[in-house]
């Protein structure tokens, strides 16, 4: 019987390659949909996966938790940027409520001298009820931020709020230059969004996305969001100021490193950043080549909707799922 021939071998590999990019497509898409269930919450809520889900994903429920979490980072030679986690808040005593937790925060980071700063997602803080809303509970987190000389991040929600996000943003930005924005490289805007961004020198944060999102307004296909985020990357690098490249794909790290070896762009002008229990060998391998890492590390009860994205993301994180609900 004669051996298949190279040519078979070949496309026997595409053929299966294919079929795994389909299922991980497939699996995001549960996921990014599972993320908006409140019923599915419920129901992991209660199931024995949710501690360990917490304990890879979230730094703990409690602000001592993270306190405990960001002390072992700066450790490391890594910084934090703490996301006391909520969106999408249905009151405005809530909303209220999620910025006096933010300033929590920001104390504690002062108080406890942490090498640190905050993320605030704005639904958290009253945007789905108002632009004013936010812009009113936004004030008040920078003007703490800018006493203790601290910045801040508004993260980037779905592709429904970014307007409204921008809007609340160029709001406060003429008096507060302490905070900073995220774009996703998923979303067609977002050349637009870097480009404008480094005209009035904001801080950008660059990241792929993790939002189910319509072909109409973002790329579905994994190697045209890689593209963007390369070209966005690139511009950022060159003309932004002091930008996030926040990723774990190792193709995109090794492109950046290159990148700015040939444009002499040294590791002062720009950090990465990765997710808190995602690739700690590689995060604390950036720092011994001397780049600067900051870790996305977050913390808080309403921790679903947010690991949630975390298991879209990645089929590993998946797995890491599965072997904890085999070994119980």
């Amino acid at each position: 019987m004669r051996p298949p021939s190279n040519s078979l071998l070949v496309a026997d590999v595409h053929c299966i390659l294919r079929w795994f990019r389909e299922v991980c497509v497939f699996t995001r898409n549960i996921f990014l949909r599972l993320s908006d269930s409140r019923r599915m919450e419920a129901i992991v809520r209660r199931t024995p996966v949710s501690a360990p889900l917490v304990r890879r994903f979230i730094a703990g429920e409690a602000m001592d938790d993270a306190e405990a979490c960001v002390r072992e980072l700066n450790a490391k030679g890594i910084s934090a940027t703490l996301d006391y986690l909520g969106e999408n808040v249905a009151n405005a005593d809530e909303a209220r409520e999620s910025a006096e937790r933010c300033i929590e925060v920001i104390r504690l980071i002062a108080s406890r001298n942490l090498d640190a700063n905050l993320s605030v997602k704005l639904t958290q803080i009253g945007l789905d009820l108002s632009t004013a809303m936010a812009t009113e509970n936004l004030r008040p987190i920078l003007e703490e931020a800018g006493s203790a000389g601290q910045f801040v991040r508004i993260d980037m929600e779905s592709s429904a709020h970014v307007d409204r996000t921008l809007e609340v943003f160029h709001a406060l930005w003429p008096e507060y230059k302490n905070v900073g924005l995220v774009f996703q490289s998923y979303l067609y805007r977002t050349d637009k969004d870097v480009e404008q961004a480094i005209r009035e020198g904001v801080r950008v944060r660059l990241v792929k996305g993790a939002y189910d999102e319509p072909p109409t307004v973002a790329y579905r296909n994994k190697s045209d969001v890689d593209a963007s985020y390369c070209r966005l990357a690139q511009k950022l690098l060159k003309e932004g100021e002091y930008p996030a490249i926040a990723t774990h794909d190792v193709k995109i790290l090794n492109f950046v490193k290159d990148f700015c070896s040939r444009e002499n762009i040294g590791p002062d002008r720009f950090e990465f950043q990765m997710l808190y229990g995602i690739r700690r060998d590689l995060q604390e391998s950036l720092v011994r080549e001397g780049y600067r890492m900051r870790v996305y590390t977050p913390f808080g009860t309403q921790w679903y909707g947010y690991t949630m994205r975390r298991l879209a993301e990645r089929p590993a994180n998946i797995w890491f799922v599965a072997k904890n609900l085999l070994r119980r």
